[in-house]
């Protein structure tokens, strides 16, 4: 018991002895190796950093914003007079043309109020012949040709409302679209039908990607520029801005903001979500490997650089676009040295022995 006792204690104090070696040894933090250099004398040189030359060039920014997709007109098809369906030309998805007759409803005394008020019209116009020409001789009073004149017009009047009425029996297509919902069947009584929906019809071309932009974004988008839409699908297609709301929605403060896609072959779904991309004016801006970017002591981003006389200064930037691996920043003047490895390992002021990013890399293999 007592061996085993005694080689227990030994393995609990060699490793408490290993866990304090971190603490008490001087160790070199991750990639630090590859940054302070030492002389044949074993003194300390110059910290050793990477930097590269910024090059300010014009960037085209882009404006990614999530949105969806949204049929360019929807309109619930109704009945416009009381009846019972009689023919149903639809079903769902199907595709209409303007005018086609999507449903039919029963007579309902339509056609015999139209025959009457035809037989009407004959009448006051057969009279007015007969009595024109007696009333030009002078036999019959002149004021009577105006009274059978005002006669005529109300029975045309008469008659027009009669065939308007009949064609509010027969529902057709306002344009072109597809069948989204048949709320009706064949056969179905409701004689205070007017006014009961019948279907649902989508136009699907043009399609509309709709966005909401936030207002500090909104002066880069122009009705009429171009703009490219990701669906959630995969597919991805391009169109142009065709509007850009005046007003911002309450509740969240945004601005609509909708971009015409061609979809001819109807492969864009209503109602899709997608991701509106819109390219903004060409600003300079320099190009940065994300992993530069760092805080000054006052949390203020930017990088750190290199002067004239290796002197470590601290450039703040603003993030012009993240494209994950790298940044486009502004701030940097042409030719600036900025220090892409080692920039969290030195301080404002301090002289640095700077190297190209490349030079830094082959030494370390």
């Amino acid at each position: 018991m007592k061996a085993r006792h005694l080689t227990a204690l030994a393995i609990v104090a060699a490793a408490g002895l290993w866990i304090a070696s971190g603490h008490f040894l001087p160790h070199e933090s991750s990639g630090a190796h590859l940054l302070v250099r030492t002389g044949e004398d074993g003194s300390k040189k110059l910290f050793r950093v990477a930097v590269i030359r910024a090059n300010v060039v014009p960037h085209a920014r882009t404006l990614a914003i999530s949105g969806r997709t949204e049929a360019d007109k929807r309109v619930v098809l109704t009945a416009r007079a009381a009846g019972v369906v009689t023919d149903l030309r639809i079903k769902r998805g199907t595709a209409v043309q303007k005018d086609d007759i999507v449903a039919i409803l029963s007579d309902e005394a339509r056609e015999a109020q139209v025959a009457q008020a035809q037989a009407v019209v004959t009448q006051k116009r057969t009279e007015l012949e007969a009595k024109r020409q007696l009333i030009m001789t002078g036999s019959i009073p002149r004021l009577q040709l105006v009274d059978l004149e005002a006669q005529l017009k109300s029975a045309e009047a008469a008659l027009a409302g009669a065939e308007a009425e009949r064609d509010r029996g027969i529902v057709r297509a306002p344009w072109s679209g597809v069948v989204q919902d048949v709320a009706v069947e064949v056969g179905q009584a409701a004689f205070s039908f007017a006014g009961r929906e019948l279907a649902i019809l989508v136009a699907l071309d043009p399609m509309l990607a709709v966005a909401e932009v936030p207002e500090r974004k909104l002066a880069g988008i122009k009705v009429g520029e171009k703009a490219t839409v990701q669906l959630v699908t995969g597919e991805s297609a391009s169109g142009r801005v065709r509007f850009v709301a005046k007003s911002a929605t309450q509740t969240t403060r945004t601005y609509r903001v909708e971009v015409e896609l061609p979809n001819a072959d109807g492969r864009i779904p209503d109602g899709t979500t997608a991701e509106v991309i819109v390219p903004q004016s060409p600003m300079p801006a320099t190009r940065l490997p994300r992993s530069a970017l760092t805080f000054s002591s006052g949390g203020e981003l930017g990088v750190r650089t290199v002067d004239g006389e290796g002197a470590v200064e601290f450039a703040p930037v603003t993030v012009v676009e993240d494209e994950q691996a790298v940044m486009w920043v502004t701030g940097l003047a042409e030719g600036s040295r900025v220090i892409v490895q080692g920039q969290d390992f030195v301080r404002e002021g301090q002289k640095v022995d700077a190297v190209g990013a490349h030079e830094l890399t082959a030494g370390a293999r």
